[in-house]
């Protein structure tokens, strides 16, 4: 074995010299154990490429995150095809180590945000948070999801505004999907006089939600008195609904209740604060 100096120390003559003692010593033999190498090392990478692309399509991994894997795996499989090529030719390859090991440092340092991002873009492609069309709070933000890129995600607001967010602030961050699921629940609450009749108010909810199409009854809606305030008591309404009706059953109830309670004199009531004057004459003294 020859002995290799240091990538420092290494001339131009000891360079020549190094390739005229690698053409010397090369035969007809020698080279066809090189091409036959090679191409051992060429069918090895289709062979590993093809079991990577079926695995891949078998876990319906991301096509972005698919062709990202792809093309590392490939540079790195040519550079070690190069490298044993090299070493057994009699080509020092110690040194083109250590540079390629000083080069990766230094880009992965100067790199190092975008890195994060590009991570962070694969853990979202892998574990799929989200698709496409969903509409999420993300990294602080909400929206709908325009774009999945391996850097930063699209979303667009309701405004018609774009925001590119970086993809490390988004998997390093809670995200709530919501549209994941097939059906929604609608919340809502209203506060009414002490005066009205429970019962009574409890019905009319019921007539509205009954009236309307979008409305589930399965689960079965929800209508109870839920909190006894200083100066109303609050009626708490759920009702269960497609995903993609949730806006519109959300804005009609408020609506349709609202005027059911009008036609029935139930009164809506509002912080507020009642006085009382007390008649309490003084006694003059005689």
């Amino acid at each position: 074995m020859s002995d290799i100096l240091p990538l420092e120390s290494t001339s131009p003559e000891e360079v020549t010299e190094t390739f005229e003692r690698i053409s010397s010593s090369m035969t007809w033999s020698k080279a066809l154990y090189v091409a036959l190498l090679f191409v051992i090392c060429v069918v090895g990478m289709r062979l590993v490429i093809s079991i990577l692309d079926r695995t891949m399509t078998r876990l319906r991994i991301e096509p972005t995150v698919h062709k990202f894997t792809r093309s590392c795996l490939k540079v790195i499989m040519w550079m070690v095809t190069l490298l044993v090529l090299a070493g057994y030719i009699g080509i020092p390859v110690d040194s083109f180590v250590a540079v390629l090991g000083i080069i990766g440092v230094a880009l992965s340092l100067a790199l190092q945000g975008i890195l994060s991002n590009l991570a962070g873009g694969i853990m979202v492609m892998v574990s799929k948070p989200f698709a496409v069309g969903d509409y999420v709070d993300a990294a602080g933000l909400s929206g709908t999801v325009a774009e999945i890129g391996l850097v930063y995600t699209r979303l667009k607001t309701i405004d018609n505004k774009i925001i590119f967010v970086p993809n490390g602030e988004i998997s390093g961050e809670k995200i709530t999907n919501y549209n994941s699921q097939d059906r929604r629940r609608v919340d809502l609450s209203f506060a009414v006089s002490y005066e009205d009749d429970p019962e009574r108010v409890k019905q009319v909810i019921r007539e509205v939600v009954g009236a309307h199409p979008k409305a589930l009854f399965t689960p079965e809606p929800f209508v109870r008195t839920t909190a006894l305030g200083d100066s109303s008591v609050s009626y708490t309404l759920r009702v269960w609904c497609a995903t993609e009706d949730y806006w519109e059953l959300y804005y009609d109830l408020l609506e349709q209740v609202r005027a059911a309670f009008d036609r029935n004199g139930i009164g809506l009531t509002y912080n507020h604060l009642n006085v009382h004057l007390i008649s309490n004459p003084v006694e003059k003294d005689h």
